[in-house]
C-alpha cells in the first residue's frame, strides 16, 4: 500500500512542510480495522453457512422447510422434512395479522406453488384455485377435495377472503397488493399511533402521490445543484440573492399556508361524507399547524438576520475564495455522489447481513409445534459486533470523504503557481490518503463510533423506559445524552481539522489533532467569526432549497384531486430536500474549514519575508482582517492580535 519500510518517527516531527514528504500514519489502527473487516466478513460467511442466507432469499415455512428445497427433518416437528422443491413461495395464512410487540407477521406460513392473483372470497375459490394452478394454500395435511367438506378447514386454510398477492421479487414472498395491509404492517413499526384509520390515511396519502413525491425529491436535487453553481460563479452577490429570496421565501410560504388555511376553513361541507369530512379536517388541522410554524420560524429567522446584517459583507469574500476552489476543483461538487454511493452499498450489505442474522439459529418447536430460531452462544454476540461495524464503518466511509476534500484543497492551497496543479487534485487525495493515511481515517471514526455507541444505547434505554420512570432519571438521562451529543459534534469538528493537519504535513491523528487544535484556540476569535458566518448563510441556502421544495409540494398537493392526507407525503418531501441539501453544502463547509486551517497556519510560519512568501489568496487575508477589525470594533477597540503582512512580491493570489 505504499507503507513499506516507513518508520520515520512522528512524535519528533514538529516543523510544518506542507507537501514536502509523505509516510505513513496510524498503521496500527489500520490493522485493526482492517481485523475487524475481517470479523464482519466471518459473520456473513456463518450466516451464509448455516442456511440463514437461503431462508432469507428463499423463504421458509412455520415447520422449519426451506420453500423451494429438499429439506431434512427436524425432531419433534411434524410436518418437517418436507421435498418443497415445487413450492418456491412463502404464503401466510393471515398476511394482515401482525404481532406489534413482535413486530412480526402472527400467522402460519406454508410453501406454495404459486400466489393467488386475484381475491378468493370463500373456500371453494380457494379449491378451484389448487386444482387449476397445482398451488395449495391450506396446511399441508389438507388435500384440496377436502377444502369445503373437513371441519378443520377454518382452521388450517387461509382466512377469507383471500387477498390478491404477488410474489416479492428475489424473496420468494407472497405480498398483499391491497394497500389497507400495509398499513398494519406500517402499525407494527410506528406502536406510537393509537388510531389505526389516522395511520390508514397517511399510508394511503403517500400511495396516491407517489408521482409527486419522486418529482418533489428530483426537484430538490437539482436546486441543491443550482445553488452549488450559483455559489461558484457568482459569489459575490449569491449572499445577497439568499438573503432577499430567504426573506421573501420564508414571508410567501408562510402567507400562502394562511391563505390554504382560510380557503380550507371557508369552504362549504354540506356537501361531503362522513370520510370526507375527516380528511378536510385533518388537512385543515395540519394547515393550521404548518402555518403557526412558519410564523414563528419566519420571525425568529428576521431577527437573526437582523442582528447579523452588518457581519454579511464578510462572508463574500469567504464565499469568492471557496468559490475559486471549486473553479480550480469541479470535481469537488461530486463527492456527496461517491459517499452517498457507498454509503448506500454498505448500508445495503450491512442489511442483508443482518436479515441472515435473523434466521439463523437453532430450530426449536414452540407451544404451537411451529420452527423458531433462537440465537444461542456466540450468535448472540455477533449481533452487538454488527451494530458496532455499522457505526464504525460508515463513520470510515465519511471521515474518507473529508480526508479526501482536505487533501485537495490543500494541494490547491499549498501550490503557489495554480497552474502547476495536478491534473485531478481530487484523485491525487484519494491516492495519497488509500497509501498513507487509512490508519488515520479508521482511529478518527472509531473515537467518533466511542462516543456514537453509548449515546445509541442511552436513547434506547430512554425511549423503552419512557413513562415508566421517575424525573430526576429522565433528567440525568437526557443531560447524559444530551453531552455525549455535544461531545460527539466537537470530536467531529476537532477530527475534520486533524485530517487538514494530517494532509499537510503527514503527521499522525494525536499529532495533528493537538496542532489543529492549538491553532484554533490561537485563532478563536476568527474561527468564530468565519463558523457564525459563513454556516449561517450556508443554513439559509438549506432553508431556501427545503422552502421551495416544500411550497412547490403544497402547491402541488392542493391541487391534486385524489389525495387523502397529504402531511406524510409532504414531511417526506421536506426531509428529503433538508438532506439533499445538506450533502451538497457541507462540501463548500468543509472546503471553508480546511482553507481557514491552511490560512491560520500560513500566517502562523510565514511572514512574507523572502524564504518565508506567503502562500494565501489575497482575498482570503483580506477577508480574515475585515473579520478582526469588525470583532475588535464590536469589544470596544480591544485587539486579537497580529497585523497581517502583504504578500510577498510574485505571490500568487489566483
Amino acid at each position: 500500500m505504499g507503507c513499506c519500510g516507513s518508520a520515520a518517527s512522528q512524535s519528533s516531527k514538529r516543523e510544518w512542510k506542507p507537501l514536502e514528504d509523505r509516510s505513513c500514519t496510524d498503521l496500527p489502527w489500520l490493522l485493526l480495522f482492517i481485523l475487524f473487516c475481517i470479523g464482519m466478513g466471518l459473520i456473513c460467511g456463518f450466516s451464509i453457512a448455516t442456511g440463514a442466507a437461503a431462508r432469507l432469499t428463499s423463504g421458509y415455512d412455520s415447520y422449519g422447510n426451506i420453500c423451494g428445497h429438499k429439506n431434512v427433518k427436524i425432531e419433534g416437528i411434524d410436518n418437517s422434512g418436507l421435498d418443497l422443491t415445487e413450492k418456491k413461495y412463502v404464503f401466510f395464512l393471515e398476511p394482515c395479522n401482525v404481532d406489534l410487540v413482535r413486530r412480526k407477521i402472527k400467522s402460519i406460513a406454508l410453501c406454495v406453488s404459486a400466489c393467488p392473483r386475484n381475491e378468493l372470497k370463500t373456500l371453494a375459490d380457494v379449491q378451484k384455485f389448487a386444482e387449476t394452478n397445482g398451488s395449495t394454500l391450506c396446511s399441508y395435511e389438507l388435500k384440496p377435495s377436502e377444502y369445503t367438506t373437513d371441519s378443520r378447514a377454518a382452521q388450517l386454510c387461509p382466512k377469507l377472503p383471500v387477498p390478491e398477492s404477488a410474489p416479492i421479487p428475489f424473496f420468494h414472498r407472497c405480498a398483499p397488493v391491497n394497500i389497507s395491509c400495509y398499513a398494519k404492517f406500517a402499525e407494527a413499526l410506528i406502536t406510537l399511533v393509537s388510531d389505526s384509520s389516522v395511520l390508514h390515511r397517511l399510508i394511503s396519502g403517500v400511495m396516491t402521490c407517489r408521482e409527486i413525491i419522486l418529482g418533489l425529491c428530483l426537484l430538490s436535487l437539482v436546486l441543491s445543484m443550482i445553488m452549488m453553481v450559483i455559489i461558484r460563479y457568482i459569489s459575490r452577490v449569491v449572499v445577497w440573492i439568499l438573503t432577499i429570496l430567504v426573506v421573501l421565501g420564508s414571508l410567501g410560504g408562510t402567507g400562502v399556508l394562511w391563505w390554504l388555511y382560510a380557503k380550507q376553513r371557508m369552504s362549504p361541507s354540506d356537501t361531503l361524507t362522513v370520510d370526507q369530512l375527516q380528511i378536510a379536517k385533518d388537512n385543515r388541522q395540519a394547515l393550521l399547524i404548518y402555518a403557526i410554524a412558519a410564523t414563528v420560524f419566519t420571525v425568529i429567522l428576521l431577527l437573526i438576520m437582523l442582528v447579523m446584517r452588518k457581519r454579511v459583507a464578510l462572508t463574500i469574500a469567504l464565499f469568492h475564495v471557496a468559490g475559486k476552489v471549486f473553479i480550480h476543483l469541479p470535481l469537488l461538487v461530486f463527492q456527496p455522489f461517491w459517499t452517498f454511493f457507498a454509503l448506500i452499498l454498505f448500508w445495503i450489505y450491512w442489511i442483508m447481513v443482518l436479515l441472515f442474522l435473523g434466521t439463523t439459529g437453532i430450530p426449536v418447536g414452540n407451544e404451537q409445534g411451529f420452527v423458531e430460531f433462537r440465537a444461542a452462544g456466540l450468535q448472540r454476540y455477533m449481533w452487538w459486533y454488527h451494530i458496532v461495524g455499522l457505526v464504525w464503518i460508515s463513520e470510515f466511509i465519511l471521515a474518507c470523504q473529508q480526508m479526501t476534500v482536505a487533501g485537495a484543497v490543500v494541494t490547491y492551497y499549498f501550490t503557489r503557481d495554480k497552474r502547476k496543479l495536478p491534473f485531478t487534485p481530487i484523485l491525487a487525495s484519494v491516492n495519497r490518503l488509500i497509501c498513507y493515511h487509512l490508519g488515520t481515517v479508521a482511529k478518527g471514526s472509531f473515537i467518533i463510533t466511542l462516543v456514537k455507541i453509548p449515546r445509541m444505547i442511552l436513547m434506547y434505554i430512554h425511549t423503552q423506559v419512557k413513562g415508566k420512570e421517575n424525573a430526576c432519571a429522565r433528567c440525568i438521562l437526557k443531560a447524559c445524552i444530551c453531552c455525549l451529543w455535544c461531545l460527539e459534534k466537537c470530536l467531529t469538528y476537532l477530527n475534520q481539522n486533524a485530517y487538514t493537519a494530517t494532509a499537510i504535513n503527514s503527521t499522525n491523528f494525536c499529532t495533528s489533532a493537538k496542532d489543529a487544535f492549538v491553532i484554533l484556540v490561537e485563532n478563536a476569535l476568527r474561527v468564530a467569526a468565519i463558523n457564525t458566518v459563513g454556516d449561517f448563510m450556508l443554513f439559509l441556502g438549506k432553508v431556501l432549497i427545503v422552502c421551495s421544495t416544500g411550497l412547490a409540494g403544497i402547491m402541488l398537493l392542493n391541487y391534486q384531486q385524489d389525495y387523502t392526507v397529504w402531511v406524510l407525503p409532504l414531511v417526506i418531501v421536506c426531509l428529503f430536500a433538508f438532506l439533499v441539501a445538506h450533502c451538497f453544502l457541507s462540501i463548500y463547509e468543509m472546503v471553508v474549514d480546511v482553507l481557514f486551517l491552511c490560512f491560520a497556519i500560513d500566517m502562523k510560519y510565514n511572514d512574507g519575508s523572502p524564504g518565508k512568501e506567503f502562500y494565501m489568496d489575497k482575498v482570503l487575508m483580506e477577508f480574515v482582517e475585515n473579520s478582526r477589525k469588525a470583532m475588535k470594533e464590536g469589544r470596544g477597540g480591544a485587539a486579537d492580535g497580529r497585523e497581517l503582512k502583504p504578500m510577498a512580491s510574485g505571490t500568487s493570489s489566483s
